[in-house]
This record gives C-alpha cells, structure tokens and sequence, in this order.
C-alpha cells in the first residue's frame, strides 16, 4: 500500500520536527493492513535532512554517487546517523569523475563502523546486501516473530 503526504511546508520537516502528518498515515496504514514493517521515503538534496528516531526505527540514506564523491565527506545526519549508508549509482563514478574509493573511504571515517553498500540498484547490484541489513534489523527488533496477518 502506498501513501502520500502533503505537508504543506518543507518537506524535510515533516520527516523531522512536526512528523504528525507522516505517523498519522503509519498508525492508519497500521491499522488498517497489520503490516510488519512500514517503509517510509523523503527526497531531495538536502544533507541535514534525517528521519526523527520518533518517526523511523531503521534509517536508510541513499546518496547518488552523480551528485559527487564529497558527499560522503561532508557528513550531515543522514550520512553519520542513518543505520545504513547506501551509495548508489556507482557504475556512473568515471563518467561524473567520482572516486568510488574516496567515497568508501570517507563513509568509513564518517560513519565509524556503521555499514555502508556501493550499489547499482538499478542492475539488482547490492539490493541482497541492503535486503540483508533490513532483515537482520527487522529479526532484532521483533525477534523474528511474525505477526498473524489480519484477514482484508
């Protein structure tokens, strides 16, 4: 199931300081289909941006390898917070000019130990590894249990 939200502002807030309108939707989409995890996304350029630990339990922040190998080097929440660092896009580095081996370079000194995945997930490069730190999230935080689906 897919919804959208409109916050009437900045989107980045709605992620952020004033997230009621993005957890309305989870509680009703909650309510209504039982899901055992909801996925939640927010574009745009903006490094600062990051997910409320009051609106998302596992941070993923995709960066575009097009977008430059100094990404990862300027850090922002969404680049030292996240729970994974996915970068994406990596079989366009040499035609944008773009190190890969800066980028990994930089994600680890930002990040510390946190896990990052140099993907082309267009091409299904680096979606098993993503699938797998989603999972491995998904059976720490509810032990693995599934829910019994509620009959729609």
């Amino acid at each position: 199931r897919i919804r959208g939200v409109e916050p009437g502002g900045c989107p980045h807030a709605a992620i952020r300081e004033d997230i009621s309108c993005n957890l309305t939707e989870v509680e009703n989409l909650t309510r209504e289909y039982s899901p055992e995890f909801v996925l939640l996304e927010s574009g745009g350029d903006n490094l600062a941006a990051n997910f409320s630990r009051e609106l998302a339990d596992y941070i993923i922040y995709v960066i575009d390898v097009c977008g430059g190998d100094k990404i990862p080097r300027k850090g922002g929440p969404g680049v030292t917070q996240a729970d994974l660092l996915v970068i994406n896009k990596t079989e366009l580095a040499e035609a944008v000019g773009a190190s890969l081996e800066t980028m990994a370079r930089d994600s680890k000194k930002q990040r510390d130990t946190g896990p990052f995945v140099m993907a082309q997930v267009k091409r299904g490069v680096g979606v098993g590894e993503i699938a797998e730190h989603i999972l491995a999230a998904w059976t720490e935080a509810t032990g693995g249990e599934r829910k019994k689906r509620a009959k729609t």
